[in-house]
């Protein structure tokens, strides 16, 4: 089994590296548009920064930030179940040392014998 995940692994770092080969051209990265970024007093340029990066690793930044922001979304949105699974969890821990004490004290140094014997007389 462990050959078939290094070998899913590889794979996918072989289609990771085709990928980046291939699109090694520069791309301009912008964080707003030209007509919003002209119109931006002087002092304020920085709100509007110019990057330029190869297109393979727009892509990578871009396929990163969809996975964090997806896993982000999905703790956020499971959230109830953790809790209520935590809640659970703590009452079964209760209820366990209750039916322990309750066995206990049923045990105390009496035989059952005994002990129905004292219930009924």
């Amino acid at each position: 089994m462990t050959y078939i995940k290094y070998a899913f692994w590889g794979l996918v770092a072989l289609c990771l590296v085709t990928v980046s080969f291939a699109n090694r051209g520069l791309v301009e990265l912008k964080m707003l548009p030209e007509a919003i970024a002209s119109a931006l007093p002087a002092g304020l340029g920085w709100l509007a920064p110019v990057v330029q990066v190869p297109l393979f690793v727009a892509l990578l930044i871009g396929v990163a930030l969809g996975l964090v922001i997806g896993l982000i979304w999905e703790w956020l949105r499971e959230a109830k179940q953790r809790s209520e699974a935590s809640r659970r969890r703590r009452r079964i821990v209760e209820l366990e040392r209750e039916v322990a004490r309750l066995k206990d004290e049923k045990h105390e140094g009496k035989d059952e014998v005994l002990a129905l014997l004292d219930k009924t007389g």
